[in-house]
């Protein structure tokens, strides 16, 4: 281009210019999913919110087996879980959490109603895999162990498989026929499972099975003792000794009037029994305030609402049945139970204690390798692996919190890392995005919606005998229930994006695929950010090149 000599400015270089008109970007929006509580909140490793989106649009079976890529027991979970996933869900802070343990109960009853079948495992590996126990955890590690295409074989001391599921947990928890009919899928994938089969040497088993790696998952089954006071007359029993025998078909004499010394959840299990058993009057002698007590609240109250009654701030000193002599206790400026010199004296025919479990660690303690922490327990890596390669540990053998689900997720875990250590390779690991909190989010996208209760038998009646408490949901009231997730952190689709960017530069992508912006119109006025209910959208600052 040629320009006369007389012109004073210079044309300029369209090719290098930049904008002279119009908005400076300094911050995109992005599309950016966050980790939601509950999913953070679940020890057993289960994307909640992918399986409740699908309950909610009727996807009962791509809800399940969502479901079940994480934990292959919906349907005991879904009625001993304590649901921490709920403890954290942000919609408590409109109205009420979720109900997610009853929508899973309801996933796993309809696949056990419907038959649905797990998915076939990967190709044979040619790996063998001990697995010593047949409780949650054990079953949890085998099933995915399973999965990956390794051979298992699980060996249990008891008559029948699910450890404290079956052993700990009444039926009037946990029906024995869906505990069963979940254990037996498992089964059909191949997994072995050898019952009346005690390990006691480890070693040798290993040796002897040609096993190339052992899960330990032995429930906590031996109680913790306590000397009391007692003439012959006193009956002393404990807890785990009884809840066994019951569920093994057993009906012991127990006597009109039984008190449970104890405060955490198996003695309210053992108090509840009881009564089933024909005691009168069952109470429990606890030593710290209800606020102290290890028992999850609502086994509490469920206890409570079956007349068993709770005697706090109480200790037993003798038992000279059918007189039970208790200490009164009172807190101290720190809060700590301390002995008062008052006595009371209480009716019992029977004492029951309910002090805490350990598990058996006896046949491990010979195994090179292997280091016991306090309590007993066994000492793991974060991959839960022992001291000896190849035998890992997890559930009631390893310090942790002693729940189904916590064995669960242990089971999960270990299974992960024995098919990493059986392929020599190192277990890829993953940061989680950051937890969407309720003030990330904008409630007013959201109604009010009032929870859906799971109807529950008469407490006047239902301590008479086993059958179940708790009934479920049915399909409508699940699905219900599902639509009252707020999809904390996850696009689920709502449109608010599209219909707030005031240059139109959300592009819809279609039913699934959800949006993305047009960078050459977006401005950056964040009012889509802004809108957005779950926050799925983010605001970075802008990248010039």
């Amino acid at each position: 281009m040629s320009r006369s000599p007389d012109d004073l400015t210079a044309p300029p270089d369209l090719r290098a210019d930049e904008a002279r008109g119009g908005p400076a970007r300094s911050r995109r929006p992005v599309y950016l999913d966050l980790t939601p509580p509950c999913n953070a909140g679940c020890p057993a490793g289960e994307n909640i919110q992918q399986w409740l989106a699908l309950t909610r649009s009727g996807e009962h079976e791509r809800a399940w087996r969502c479901l079940v890529t994480a934990n292959p027991l919906p349907a005991v979970h879904g009625r001993v879980c304590y649901h921490p996933c709920e403890n954290v869900c942000n919609r408590a802070d409109l109205d009420s959490p979720v109900s997610i343990h009853a929508v899973e109960r309801f996933l796993g009853d309809l696949a056990l109603e419907r038959g649905w079948r797990l998915d076939p495992p990967a190709p044979d590996t040619g790996k063998r895999v001990l697995v010593v126990g047949a409780g949650p955890s054990g079953l949890s590690a085998a099933y995915h162990l399973a999965r990956r295409g390794h051979h298992v074989v699980i060996r249990d001391a008891e008559a029948e498989p699910g450890g404290m599921m079956r052993y700990g947990i009444p039926a009037y928890r946990l029906p024995r026929e869906v505990l069963a009919a979940e254990i037996d899928r498992i089964a059909a994938l191949g997994v072995e499972i050898e019952t009346s089969r005690p390990v006691r040497d480890l070693t040798a088993e290993r040796r002897d099975g040609r096993f190339d790696a052992v899960f330990v998952a032995v429930g906590a089954h031996l109680s913790k003792r306590v000397d009391i006071p007692a003439r012959e007359a006193g009956r002393i029993v404990d807890a785990v000794g009884l809840l066994h025998r019951v569920a093994a078909g057993e009906r012991p004499a127990i006597g009109r009037r039984v008190a449970v010394y104890g405060g955490g959840n198996t003695a309210m299990d053992a108090a509840r029994v009881a009564k089933r058993l024909g005691a009168e009057e069952a109470l429990i002698v606890y030593r710290r305030t209800r606020a102290q007590m290890p028992a999850h609240t609502e086994e509490a109250g469920e206890a409570e609402r079956e007349g068993v009654k709770i005697n706090w701030l109480r200790t037993i000193q003798a038992f000279d049945g059918p007189e039970l002599t208790v200490e009164v206790m009172e807190l101290d400026d720190e809060g700590r139970p301390v002995p008062t010199g008052r006595t009371e004296v209480l009716a019992a025919d029977t004492v029951v204690l309910a002090l805490g479990q350990r598990a058996d660690t006896a046949f491990l303690q010979d195994v090179d390798g292997i280091e016991f922490a306090a309590g007993g327990t066994v000492v793991v890596s974060p991959q839960l692996m022992t001291g000896c390669p190849g035998v890992f540990a997890g559930g009631d053998m390893v310090p942790a919190e002693r729940t189904v689900t916590v064995a669960v997720g242990h089971g999960r875990t270990a299974a992960t890392h024995i098919d990493a250590f059986l392929r020599r390779q190192t277990a890829a690991g993953s940061v989680p995005a950051p937890v969407a909190g309720f003030a990330d989010l904008h409630p007013w996208y959201f109604a009010d919606a009032g929870r859906r209760v799971q109807a529950e038998r008469d407490p006047r009646t239902r301590a008479g005998d086993f059958t179940e408490v708790v009934g479920g949901l049915d399909a409508a009231a699940a699905g219900y229930e599902a639509a009252r997730c707020l999809s904390c952190g996850t696009c689920f689709e709502c449109d608010g994006c599209l219909g707030a960017c005031p240059e139109d530069a959300v592009i819809k992508l279609g039913p699934g695929l959800r949006y993305r912006f047009d960078y050459d119109r977006c401005t950056g006025c964040g009012t889509c950010f802004e809108q957005c209910p779950v926050h799925a959208i983010s605001l970075i600052p802008e990248v010039t090149p």
